[in-house]
């Protein structure tokens, strides 16, 4: 599921206006938070995460496990914050921010 730079560029506007969504922070990726992502992804399909950990290798790692483990794709990290895409299996249009 790789994504185009077409698409990249339109997520990517899209999410500026968007505000995090879920904190991960020094506890790192529990049970909890990867099953609130997951649901946030099936509900808005386009969502910022946070990472609030001190060390930039750390962040890095951790974004990158994170979708590997929700299955979704990286359009951005900037700083603290990663924007994070994953096509929902039936999309809401009130919900989903692809779609408003």
């Amino acid at each position: 599921m790789s994504l185009s730079a077409a698409q990249k560029k339109q997520y990517r506007t899209i999410g500026h206006g968007l505000n995090p969504i879920v904190t991960v922070a020094t506890k790192g990726l529990t049970e909890g938070v990867q099953l609130e992502i997951d649901r946030a992804l099936e509900d808005h399909e386009l969502i910022k995460v946070k990472f609030a950990v001190g060390d930039r290798e750390v962040k890095r790692a951790l974004i990158k496990t994170l979708c590997e483990q929700v299955q979704a794709e990286i359009v951005q990290e900037i700083g603290n914050i990663a924007l994070i895409y994953r096509a929902a299996q039936e999309p809401n249009p009130k919900l989903s921010n692809l779609l408003r």
